[in-house]
């Protein structure tokens, strides 16, 4: 609730739940008992304090400007009070202000969004698994028919005394059970919400077994008319139905009828992305309390610009960031977004994409830390990190933004030819250093160091050949040339030797490139993602497009992500599958060699290659010919087994 007067509302509600006519209180009173603030001065919990913001309701509070910062300080100083709190603001916000007056900041968990991209119990199963999903399913269809389930405008609570009643008695219990110091919905506090500014956008739930009351809710419409916040609920824990997990069944409903009426996300409030992604939590903003008191010192710096790569060329270090991504942290769920000129009445499609990708951007790095050879991982941050439309894109990204006419790029050849096209298309001098040995998997360093190439292009595992690089000797180029080294891994998944995403923390001239589209199975939703350092992240963020990334492609790769194991299990399968094959293809008689992979293909030479060629053609299966880079050969992509012994049969009918 971004608005002026739903802050006021909220805050009133405080005022009246500590009866008060103005929001102070002590942090302990407040509940704030979590040791945040005691990391300071033990003291600073019992000291009264004053509440800005949207109060300590679920909502985030805007970040004050300089001028409401002001008007705290003159109220705080009036009233005689020496501490000021201003809770729950997003770390995206410009807090300069607050910072400005000796506000400091405690970490606070994170806003937690449930965005509804299409059926509620497709994206469930997406989000939580099929098991997870179905259990709410019929736990909401039980309750369905055991208990009533009424909703109450809060501007009509006073038709329903009830309602109100049972709503304060089993928040009082609540509050009660988990040893809170005050009940922000007390009796006082549900009047000043029904008597504000929120009651016409309130509604309160009521479930109840005949005439007993099992369990209440309270959520209030957006001010922009596109979701729904989750302020409150709250159980009978004495009674039979509370023994299931009624207030995920509850929030399931929610979600339906939210769907229902054309909202397009519910807010959960604040909370910790482990407990909120197993409710459908898709959306995660991270929140600081800011508290204002003596002695307090900011014991965090503020983030440093670490500065454009001192890779970047020219023409790049003179131009921003396009304007939409200069706010790409500014989430705008909650916004009345007035500034892209699209049509308002087709629906969702005429939004543009979210730009702030951060927690995409983590949850990327947590999945894949877990991954063989990745363990090393965790100096990376979402600063490291750059989403592409697909690993494609972003070569064209780094090679437009971090190289000036007349710099040469080096490939390895046999490799993936989109390296060379691009360098070409560029007007880029293009320099090649082929791979050598038997498994083309041994670099020519001397020959890629004595170029002095601007950017070094690597692939690895390589493609079409299927074999991984000598570390030593990729290293040696990494730290021996004056250039950038980019290392694509668009297959590292398949391999079981490490990633090089481990030192991109430590050379600032490299640049590992991965994909979605491989391994994770989503070459539909056209994500690659760049890893390198700040300065290089900078310097292709100001020449990508700003919404190439689509919501639809950002939805289906954090559903992915969060359910790993189900990849893991096929990259297994793939990799014994593509074990079987390399033993069977090495024996048949149309196969002269199958060179060793650890990728999800295999590379084949073969006897009467264009024979062979034509015969896979007419019987309708397709395999990549790669003649053109290693002569009498093709690339057999793995796929499953009916497909595999299709191609199998095929190859005898060629004998």
């Amino acid at each position: 609730m971004r608005r002026p007067t739903d802050t006021e509302a909220l805050q009133q509600a405080l005022s009246a739940a500590l009866g008060s006519r103005e929001p102070v209180g002590s942090p302990a009173q407040l509940g704030l008992r979590d040791g945040v603030f005691t990391a300071f001065d033990p003291a600073a919990l019992e000291r009264p304090t004053l509440v800005g913001g949207a109060a300590l309701y679920t909502p985030a509070s805007p970040a004050p400007t300089a001028h409401t910062v002001d008007e705290l300080l003159r109220r705080a100083e009036a009233l005689g009070v020496p501490q000021i709190l201003v809770p729950h603001v997003r770390r995206t916000d410009d807090a300069r202000a607050l910072r400005a007056a000796g506000f400091v900041p405690v970490a606070a968990g994170a806003e937690c969004v449930v965005r509804l991209t299409g059926d509620v119990d497709e994206l469930l199963r997406a989000r939580v698994g099929g098991a997870r999903q179905r259990a709410l399913r019929r736990s909401h269809d039980s309750a369905a028919r055991d208990l009533t389930w009424e909703r109450i405008r809060l501007s009509e609570l006073g038709g329903a005394p009830w309602a109100r009643d049972a709503f304060v008695e089993l928040h009082r219990r609540r509050s009660e059970r988990h040893g809170a110091g005050h009940n922000p919905y007390s009796a006082e506090a549900l009047d000043a919400l029904a008597g504000g500014a929120l009651a016409d956008r309130t509604e309160m739930l009521v479930r109840r077994r005949g005439d007993s009351v099992v369990q209440v809710a309270l959520t209030a419409r957006s001010h922009n008319g596109r979701g729904l916040y989750h302020l409150t609920q709250a159980i009978d824990p004495d009674d039979p139905a509370a023994s299931g997990d009624l207030h995920a069944t509850a929030l399931y409903g929610i979600y339906l009828d939210a769907r229902r009426s054309g909202l397009h996300w519910v807010h959960l409030g604040p909370g910790e992305a482990r407990d909120k992604r197993p409710l459908g939590a898709d959306l995660f903003v991270p929140l600081d309390h800011w508290l204002r008191a003596d002695g307090l010192a900011d014991r965090e710096e503020a983030p440093r610009d670490p500065g454009l790569s001192r890779f970047a060329a020219q023409p790049v270090t003179t131009v921003p960031v396009p304007g939409p991504a200069r706010g790409r942290l500014q989430p705008r769920f909650d916004t009345v977004d007035l500034s892209g000129n699209t049509n308002p009445f087709l629906g969702t499609a005429s939004l543009y994409p979210h730009l702030d990708t951060v927690e995409l951007a983590d949850t990327y790095l947590s999945t894949i830390s877990e991954l063989p050879g990745h363990g090393s991982t965790g100096a990376l941050t979402a600063d490291h990190l750059l989403f592409s439309s697909g690993s494609v894109d972003g070569v064209m990204l780094l090679l437009a933004a971090l190289a000036s006419p007349g710099e040469s790029v080096c490939v390895t050849p046999p490799t993936f030819p989109l390296y060379a096209h691009f360098a070409r298309l560029l007007r880029l001098p293009l320099v090649e250093v082929p791979l050598r040995g038997d498994d083309l998997s041994e670099l020519d360093t001397e020959r890629i160091l004595a170029a002095d190439p601007r950017v070094t292009i690597l692939c690895d595992p390589n493609n079409p050949v299927g074999t991984r690089l000598d570390p030593a000797q990729v290293l040696a180029v990494v730290t021996g040339t004056r250039g950038l080294v980019v290392i694509d891994e668009a297959y590292v998944e398949f391999s079981e030797k490490p990633s090089y995403a481990r030192l991109v923390a430590e050379h600032d001239n490299l640049i590992v490139l991965r994909t979605l589209s491989k391994a994770w199975g989503l070459a539909g939703a056209r994500c690659g993602i760049a890893l390198a350092q700040p300065g290089i992240i900078d310097a292709l963020r100001r020449v990508q497009v700003p919404f190439g990334f689509t919501d639809a492609s950002q939805s289906a790769v954090r559903d992915r992500l969060t359910n790993a194991r189900r990849v893991l299990a096929s990259i297994r399968h793939i990799r014994a599958e593509r074990d079987r094959m390399a033993r069977i293809l090495a024996e048949h008689p149309v196969v002269e060699r199958v060179f060793p992979s650890e990728a999800n293909f295999l590379l084949v030479r073969l006897h009467k290659h264009e024979r062979v060629m034509e015969q896979l053609h007419q019987a309708g299966i397709v395999v990549a010919d790669v003649g053109f880079l290693i002569p009498g050969t093709c690339r057999i992509s793995i796929g499953n087994r009916r497909a595999n012994d299709a191609l199998l049969a095929a190859l005898s009918a060629a004998v």
